[in-house]
């Protein structure tokens, strides 16, 4: 799998997630200045609300605006069978039913899922629970997780 092309694939579903969160976060923030929102008592809530949903979408796009820019400036590196996992590592991992699982080491957007080259390909951060587990390891290393071992297959 070309990370490059990987890379590529992330910093363009973040960018679609940022417009998508803009335009709602504007959506958002038109419904809370709304006259028909303007609250006639402390009861009507409806303008506060939206103020709150507006910001917090527009906290969000500022978070992936800046994965965005993590990811642009993040440089691959390539990793052979003795170099330990780190960051921009690519492992393909095998759990102790034969259920295999590709991850991505990213800098931001632990939890973003997409198809790369006929996979799936979960980006982890190396401060989640897998990262953490990751981090260090070798190919054909095992590990385990909670109730699930995995061993590394893959690591490119």
């Amino acid at each position: 799998m070309n990370k490059q092309e990987l890379l590529q694939l992330i910093i363009a579903r973040l960018k679609a997630d940022h417009e998508v969160l803009l335009q709602a976060a504007k959506a958002a923030h038109a419904a809370a200045t709304h006259e028909e929102n303007i609250p006639d008592d402390k009861y009507e809530t409806l303008a506060l609300e939206a103020s709150y949903i507006a910001q917090g979408q527009a906290n969000r796009a500022q978070q992936i605006d800046t994965a965005i820019k993590l990811f642009r400036q993040l440089q691959l590196q390539q990793f052979s069978d003795e170099t330990p996992i780190r960051l921009t590592a690519l492992v393909e991992l095998e759990d102790q039913d034969g259920q295999t699982k590709t991850v991505f080491i990213g800098p931001a957007s632990g939890g973003l899922q997409l198809s790369c080259a006929g996979r799936t390909v979960q980006v982890i951060s190396p401060e989640s629970p897998m990262g953490e587990a990751l981090i260090g390891n070798l190919y054909g290393d095992s590990f385990q997780l909670g109730e699930r071992e995995y061993e590394i297959i893959e690591v490119c």
